[in-house]
Order: structure tokens, then C-alpha cells, then sequence
């Protein structure tokens, strides 16, 4: 509801606010530090830690979270880690797996990592008892459920949408408290790799009783010639247990921090438990607006003042400017027409998956910006928040595109839920309901869908226009009612017919190209699933990207298009299946490595001179073979020569490329670009020699000590004259020192079957509950003095459990046993000898690193010898377990093949601090190299 001073009279409540809202104390803490991880099962409920199996359940009882829910729970031997992380990403390859999800051995066909349990210990200061607290998850893949201190928060089914619990009444204030969770990825939401885990950040959110909601701000601004007439409406939540009096203040911050604006309302009144809104209106006069050449920000300070004093400041970074879409002329942004150069793109990148450090995103746009794209397509799911908002700082428009179309409930749930998140980036300038929904597309269902989910989606966002991408070519049902029309693929739509049908209908295409390259190869090779780089047509009545890109650009009611894809992700190998792991559909392969088709856009799309050749010119056996060389190229003209004999000068096409048949013969081949008739540029490909040595270079050698930091490492190798060698396939490996780590490799091959990363191996050996015999009622090897403590006393016990182990686990594997209470007086025996805690003690909860030397293969027997424990009450059970083991396995070396010349390696700053990071590469027969990172 609105509220202002007829509020407060109406309602009559004018209770005095308490003292704990005497200052600010909003706080926005990351989250992503020292959690624990292990596997759980989807369905083998003792591998599951027993989880959901009391007497009283966490859906029934609160607080009643059991197994790995339990405060109580003894996670100790689970890996300690950082997110984001991605598990699938960690495990092996299979044939088993998911073809949409790349072959990753995850999923329904391996249900002994489907399901991933994290836990982690933090504190709350006693002074911020009154206060909210709140958790928030920008992402977990997937179905994820929440416990906190036991209590049973809620389930996300989406592994896309941000969510998060208020959790001010189950802290343990001054004290330890311990937030679990649950994911499963037995089901899979998506057709395309989704990752697995918590793969975004995490935050603990702190506020006053009477504060602004999360994502509760929407600023918004009608722009005339000198004026922008700026609006912010403020939700308000009040979480005190009285009503509350209040002024809300809304400043307009510029980005050098001067004010250009403010406003303050009259007194308004809140009820205990009860939400409000508020809304402000300013004038920024002669407004500098956000724009792909100039993205300036603007800050909108909104505070909640009661009697005078600040008790809640929530800050709104936004830009202003206007989107508008013209039937006939296409897309405005600030008045000044803009031809959509976009791309389409999944989420995940070579060596990490999902987990993305913050830097890497910023690197892969850039990799985008870099050609000349100037528009995103999150496909197909709410962004990553991070990514948004270094689209509005970069210049990049953006689709946010909604992950499940409808119109009942849920699908309400999750459009609300990604608008009120995203709106007030400028960024953003469609939302886009749905993609491909062959259900509906050409039905009456997907009309009225269509339009309920827009309508209902104006009420949350009315400034941008609604879109969804269309595959059907059906000119009805969707299509008929969509408000910005994408079209999928030019071989399945006649826009012109469709412009015709609907003229007063704008439209973009939101998928164009699907072709099919591997980046470095110039032949198609069926047997190693190798795609020819050369655009060419995916199949016989689609488009390449050149022809694609001519149709709209030479249309004026298209506003634009948006590649498939950006870059290359894991799964749909589209035409081949196992062993290929990734698509081929990219402008870019998985490492962000440009294939030839980037260097045709950039002719097109970007605004610098280009001239590119392909292929590379390293082509031994094929000596008097007639090559297609290609020229990628804005100049006017290009001449091209092979070792100075020229091959002709052909003038060039707008938006088109040049081709010359060459006979090939080692050597060198150059291209000369013209413009007016004047020499402006050259560029050479030349045949090299056998490998040398390795070149490191990162795009980045200085780092914030910070896990979102990173730099992106290309790795190659030169020959003796200092030239790279394109063909190169060298096994290279790498070692660190410093404070740092790697935490992915990768080199564009889509059928590598190598791993992405190099991690210890972590395994929970979870011993069964204990076996109580007497003396002599079990054969067990034990010493004399074991027998000793059973002879004083036949209260004294043998406690005894057993855990299997195999030859390469003996041989490899470092274990350590973290015992549980289980009795008094307690002495440990394994497989007969007397073992003793390097911590704690065994009458309570010790640690026990194990000698291998007394590991076997088969059965090993664990026995305690002393007093078990009695039940407190006759209805209580004592613990029977001894605890678990932890067994690692180290890590293997770091390595990669080279795959036509490249590989990557993506290095992290770790929590050592300053210093300098020295990253070496080694490879048989090659002179190795290293590169210093230097972190502040």
C-alpha cells in the first residue's frame, strides 16, 4: 500500500520506535568462506546421512532438522572449501552421462554424486540481537534445501533463481550457529550444462527492525530534452513488534558523489509485521544518461529516518536512459538508433564450469565487447547478479530472460522474483518470458499465455517492453501476441511475411547462425568430430553467420540479432554425440579462444580497421593441394600473395569476406588492406617450424587479494623464431608457487576427455554402528593389555566396527579418524595395535591420524575397549558410531594438451595474502618458461 500522513491518522498507532533503531546497521557480508562439502544420495537414505529419518521430522517439528541438518552433526571429515563451486565440473567424464549436459558422470545415472550436502559454522555477535538477519543465495544448482540451526527453511527447485530466509529467530546470538544445504542434480532443469552446487555467492544480510526489502527499490526515469523526471518507489518492511513512524529520504548521487537531487516524504506509519510502499519523485536536470559508448552510473541513496535519525540506508546503483522499439526503424536507445550485435550464452567456462569467479565473467564480456557484440542474452535463466552489473558499467544491453513461461503461480513467482531483482539495471531493455516453448508456440495456449504472463508482467515493471523467442515460424499463438518478436533461426521463419502479418509488431532475432566450427581446423574430420572453421552452413536450409548477419542488417524494422553462441559450453555436441563434450556452436570455444567467424564480425560489428587470414599455413602432406584461404576484412580492398607472388586484389563486399583457391607450398602468405586506393594494413600467416618453447601470457599480472580475482592464462608454444605453432598438441604441465592456486585448465577441444581440474580426492569412510561384545564372545586380535581392561571390570566392553579398503587405498590414500563419544575410560585398537589421538580426547571427540602401515586390504577392524555408554533415560539411545574416516588421496600434477596450439590455465589469488604468485609450465622436449602474478 501507499503510504503517507492520512496513514498515520487513520490508523492511530503512534508508538515510539525502540533504541536498537538509534543507527544504521544494514551490512551486506560474503558468505563464500570455509563451508564443508561431501556427497550425499538421492535416495539411499544411510548414505544420506540418515537425513529425514526420526521419530519427529524437520517437516513436522521445527528445529527437528536431523542427519546432515542437525547441529549436532558431525561434519569433520567433510572437505573444507570456498564457494562458488561447481562439483560436476570435478568429476570424470562418461558415456553414461547426460548428452545435453556434456558427459559429466552426474546426474540420474550416478546417483552417488548427485547429491552434494554443505555445511558451514559461523558466529553472531550478542549486539546484533534485535536486529534482522538474513541469508541470501544468489544461485545453487539445483533443488536446493536450507536448514539453519536445524530449523527447516525452504526449498528452491530452480538452480537459477536468487532466494534467501529471514533468520533472525533461530540465531544463536554470541554463540556458533551452522547454516546446511542440500542440493540435488538427479533432475535436470535445463538442456545444456547447469553445474552442480552452490556456484554463486552467498551473503548473511544484516538490517534495523524497520528497514527496505531486499530488491525493494525501483527507480525509474521519463527523460525530456534537459530534464529526467526520476521516480523510486521504496518497500518498506517493518519487523519491530510495534508500529513504527517514519520519513523516507531519496537522494540522486552522480557518479563524481555530487547530489542532483532529493526528496523527503511526510511521516508515514508502519504496522508491527506489516509491508508498505513509498514513493518519491525528483528532478535531475540536463541528466548525463547511460549509453554502450558512455555507461554512467548513478547512485540513489534511500534512508528511513525515524525522529531524525538514520535506521536503515539502501543504495540503488542505476543509469538513466530510454529503450524504445519501432515497428519499421528498430531498436532506440536515448533517442539514437542501435543495431543489436549480440550474442546468445550459456553460463559455463573451460577448467571451472558454473563457478565462476567474478573476474572471469568480466573477462568474458570483455572477450564479446572485444568483436564489436554490444548486447547479451542471458540464455536461458536469470543472469548471475554480478554479470548484470558489469553489463551497466561496460556498456552491454542485455535480455534477462525468464527460465519457465506460464501462466500459473509458480511461473508468476519466478518473473516477480527476476524483475524486481534485475529492474533497476539499465542495462537491461527487455525481459524475455520464455525461449523455444514448442508446446505452445503455435497454439491458442501460447497466445493467452503470452499475453497473461506481460500483463502481469507490467505490473511489476512497466518500462520495458516483453519479449520471447519464437522457433515455430507459425505466425500464430505466441508469435501473434508476443509484444517484441524474437525469431529463432532465419531457415525456420520469412520475417518479411511476418512483418507483413503483424506491422505494427517489433522484432529482433534472438537466435541466429547454430553453426558448426572447431576452432583451428580447416577440414572436416567425422572420425575426431571435428567441424571445418569456415562459416558454412550447419545444414542445408539454414544460414551461415555472414548471410544471417546481411538479412538484418539490410532490414530496418529488424532491430538487430543474437548469435548462437557466444561461446562454446558444455553439452549439446550438436551433430555428434559421445566422445564429444561441448557444443560447436560458439564464436569462441570453451576457453574464450576466438575461432575465424569472431574475426568476421569484428569486420562487421566493430569500429577499427581488421584484416584477418585463415587458415593457418601449416599444412606438411598437402604440398601442391589447392587451399581455400579467406580474408576477414573491412578494408575496401585486399591483395593477397603467397612467398611475394601475388594472388590477385579483390575489392570487398559490405558485410561479406574474399576467397582465393591458393596451391599450397610452405612459406609465407600476406594479405594487403586497402582504403582509397592506400596501403592501411597487413597481415601475415606464415609456416613454422617444429616447437621450441612455451609462452605464458596472462590478460592480467596484477591481483586483488581477493577470490574473485583472477587472471586468464594463455598458454603456447613458438618455435626458434619466436612464432606460435598452430598445430601444436604438446602435453604441458604446470606447478605453482606462491600465494596462489590454479583452479582450472582447459583448451577448446570438444572432445578433450581430460580433466578440468586436479583436486585432492576426498571419501568419507563411514564406519556401521559399534558391535558390544564380552571377553571371549568374538574372536579379535588384541593385546594383553586390552585383554587386561576387560578382565578388571565386566562392565568394560569391546566396541567394534569394521571398514573396507582396497589395494590402491592403502597404498595412496592418507586417512584420519575423527571418533565420536561412544563410552568411558576408552582405549583404540586397529586390526590389534593400540592407536592414540593426535588431539583431543578418544572419552570425547579425538582425532587420530592413522599410520598406513597398519592398514590392510579387505576388512580392517576398529575396536575401543572400555565402559559404553548407558541411556540416559530408558527411551534414549546412546550413540553406537565411532565416527568417521577421512581418506584423501593427493592430487594428481596439473597438465593440459595443447589442442591446435592453445590450452588456458586460470589462476587465483588464495588467502596467503600479498606476494608473488609463479606459475611454471614444463613440457618434454621443450625449453619451459614461468610468469610472475603479483598480488597486492
Amino acid at each position: 500500500m501507499s503510504l503517507n500522513r492520512k496513514t498515520v491518522l487513520l490508523l492511530g498507532l503512534l508508538v515510539l520506535i525502540p533504541s536498537v533503531y538509534a543507527q544504521v546497521v544494514r551490512e551486506r557480508i560474503n558468505f563464500d568462506k570455509d563451508w564443508k562439502f561431501t556427497y550425499g544420495h538421492p535416495t539411499d537414505f544411510e548414505k544420506d546421512f540418515n537425513t529425514g529419518t526420526s521419530y519427529f521430522t524437520y517437516l513436522a517439528k521445527a528445529g527437528f532438522g536431523d542427519g546432515a541438518a542437525a547441529v549436532s552433526f558431525d561434519d569433520r571429515t567433510w572437505r573444507q572449501l570456498n564457494i562458488p563451486h561447481d562439483w560436476a565440473v570435478e568429476v570424470p567424464f562418461d558415456a553414461k552421462g547426460s548428452h545435453s549436459h556434456g558427459y559429466k558422470a552426474v546426474g540420474r545415472n550416478f546417483p552417488d554424486v548427485s547429491v552434494g550436502w554443505y555445511r558451514k559454522h559461523f558466529t553472531i555477535d550478542e549486539k546484533d540481537f534485535g536486529n534482522q538477519i538474513f541469508i541470501d543465495f544468489d544461485g545453487v544448482s539445483r533443488d536446493a534445501m536450507v536448514w539453519v540451526n536445524g530449523h527447516y527453511l525452504g526449498n528452491e527447485s530452480s538452480g537459477y533463481q536468487s532466494f534467501g530466509y529471514n533468520i533472525t529467530d533461530l540465531l544463536n546470538y554470541g554463540g556458533e550457529n551452522v547454516v546446511a544445504v542440500r542440493a540435488d542434480v538427479t533432475i535436470e532443469e535445463g538442456w545444456y550444462y547447469e553445474g552442480a552446487g552452490i556456484y554463486r555467492h552467498v551473503w548473511l544480510r544484516k538490517t534495523s527492525p524497520l528497514h527496505v526489502q531486499k530488491d525493494g527499490t525501483f527507480v525509474y526515469a521519463d527523460i525530456d530534452a534537459d530534464k529526467a523526471n526520476v521516480t523510486v518507489k521504496t518497500e518498506i518492511e517493518n519487523r519491530g513488534i510495534d508500529s513504527s513512524i517514519f520519513v523516507v529520504s531519496q537522494q540522486v548521487i552522480n557518479a563524481e558523489g555530487k547530489v542532483l537531487a532529493e526528496a523527503k516524504s511526510e511521516e508515514n506509519t508502519l504496522a508491527a509485521m506489516a509491508k508498505g510502499e513509498v514513493d518519491l519523485s525528483m528532478v535531475v536536470s540536463n541528466p548525463h544518461l547511460w549509453s554502450l559508448e558512455d555507461p554512467y552510473l548513478h547512485t540513489v541513496i534511500t534512508q528511513i529516518l525515524v525522529d531524525g535519525n538514520v535506521v536503515d540506508e539502501y543504495k540503488t546503483r542505476t543509469g538513466f536512459r530510454t529503450v524504445y522499439f519501432d515497428a519499421d526503424k528498430g531498436f532506440f536507445l536515448n533517442g539514437k538508433h542501435v543495431k543489436l550485435k549480440g550474442t546468445n550464452n550459456h553460463q559455463d567456462h573451460a577448467g571451472v564450469g558454473c563457478a565462476m569467479p567474478d573476474e572471469l565473467i568480466r573477462w568474458r564480456l570483455q572477450q564479446l565487447k572485444n568483436f564489436g557484440s554490444n548486447a547479451y542474452r542471458s540464455s536461458h535463466n536469470p543472469a548471475t547478479p554480478e554479470l548484470l552489473s558489469m553489463c551497466d558499467e561496460m556498456g552491454i544491453l542485455v535480455i534477462d530472460e525468464n527460465r519457465l513461461m506460464g501462466s500459473h503461480q509458480e511461473a508468476f513467482d519466478e518473473v516477480e522474483r527476476l524483475i524486481r531483482r534485475d529492474r533497476n539495471h539499465p542495462s537491461i531493455f527487455v525481459w524475455s518470458m520464455g525461449n523455444e516453448e514448442w508446446g505452445i508456440e503455435c497454439n491458442v495456449l501460447g497466445e493467452r499465455i503470452t499475453t497473461t504472463m506481460q500483463n502481469f508482467a507490467r505490473t511489476i515493471d512497466p518500462t520495458r517492453p516483453m519479449n520471447t523467442a519464437v522457433s515455430g515460424g507459425c505466425n500464430q499463438g505466441v508469435s501473434a501476441a508476443v509484444e517484441v518478436m524474437g525469431y529463432n533461426y532465419l531457415g525456420q521463419w520469412d520475417t518479411d511475411k511476418h512483418h507483413e502479418l503483424f506491422p505494427n509488431q517489433p522484432s529482433m532475432g534472438t537466435e541466429e547462425g547454430s553453426t558448426w566450427a572447431t576452432r583451428g581446423i580447416y577440414f572436416d574430420d567425422p572420425e575426431k568430430h571435428y567441424m571445418r572453421a569456415y562459416d558454412h552452413l550447419p545444414r542445408p536450409t539454414w544460414e551461415t553467420i555472414e548471410t544471417s548477419w546481411k538479412h538484418y542488417a539490410e532490414r530496418d524494422y529488424l532491430a538487430g540479432m543474437f548469435i548462437w553462441t557466444g561461446f562454446d559450453y558444455r553439452g549439446e555436441p550438436t551433430p555428434y554425440a559421445w566422445p564429444s563434450i561441448t557444443s560447436y556452436f560458439g564464436m569462441m570455444d570453451l576457453c574464450g579462444f576466438p575461432k575465424d567467424n569472431v574475426f568476421y564480425l569484428k569486420s562487421w560489428w566493430g569500429n577499427e580497421p581488421v584484416l584477418h587470414l585463415l587458415p593457418h599455413w601449416n599444412w606438411t602432406g598437402k604440398e601442391g593441394d589447392t587451399i581455400q584461404v579467406w580474408a576477414y576484412s573491412n578494408c575496401e580492398e585486399v591483395e593477397l600473395f603467397l612467398n611475394g607472388k601475388t594472388q590477385g586484389r579483390k575489392s570487398m563486399e559490405v558485410n561479406g569476406h574474399l576467397e582465393w583457391p591458393v596451391v599450397y607450398q610452405p612459406g609465407k602468405l600476406k594479405a594487403v588492406g586497402y582504403a582509397n586506393g592506400e596501403k592501411i594494413m597487413e597481415e601475415i600467416v606464415e609456416t613454422t617450424t617444429d616447437p621450441y618453447k612455451i609462452e605464458l601470457a596472462g590478460h592480467k599480472t596484477m591481483l586483488k587479494n581477493c577470490a574473485n580475482d583472477v587472471s586468464v592464462v594463455t598458454v603456447k608454444v613458438l618455435d626458434k623464431k619466436g612464432r606460435a605453432v598452430p598445430v601444436a598438441d604438446n602435453l604441458i604441465e604446470f606447478t605453482l608457487e606462491g600465494p596462489g592456486k590454479l583452479i582450472g585448465v582447459g583448451n577448446g577441444n570438444p572432445t578433450s576427455l581430460e580433466k578440468d581440474k586436479f583436486i585432492d580426492d576426498y571419501k568419507v569412510i563411514q564406519t556401521p554402528k559399534i558391535r558390544k561384545y564380552d571377553l571371549g564372545e568374538i574372536e579379535v586380535d588384541l593385546p594383553e593389555a586390552a585383554t587386561a581392561i576387560l578382565e578388571k571390570d565386566s562392565k568394560n566392553k569391546m566396541m567394534v566396527t569394521e571398514f573396507d579398503l582396497s589395494k590402491e587405498d592403502v597404498t595412496n590414500g592418507q586417512f584420519i579418524w575423527y571418533s565420536k563419544k561412544v563410552g568411558d575410560n576408552l582405549q583404540a585398537y586397529l586390526n590389534g595395535v593400540n592407536i592414540q589421538p593426535i588431539e583431543g580426547d578418544l572419552d570425547n571427540m579425538a582425532v587420530f591420524k592413522i599410520d598406513n602401515s597398519l592398514l590392510k586390504e579387505g576388512t580392517n577392524n576398529l575396536v575401543l575397549v572400555g565402559l559404553p555408554l548407558a541411556p540416559p533415560n530408558q527411551w534414549d539411545e546412546p550413540n553406537k558410531h565411532l565416527g568417521d574416516i577421512q581418506m584423501v588421496k593427493g592430487a594428481d600434477q596439473w597438465k593440459r594438451k595443447l589442442f591446435n596450439g592453445l590450452a588456458q590455465v586460470i589462476v587465483q589469488p588464495d588467502e596467503r595474502g600479498a606476494g608473488e604468485i609463479i606459475l611454471n609450465a614444463t613440457s618434454n622436449g621443450l625449453k619451459g618458461t614461468k610468469l610472475i602474478i603479483t598480488v597486492e
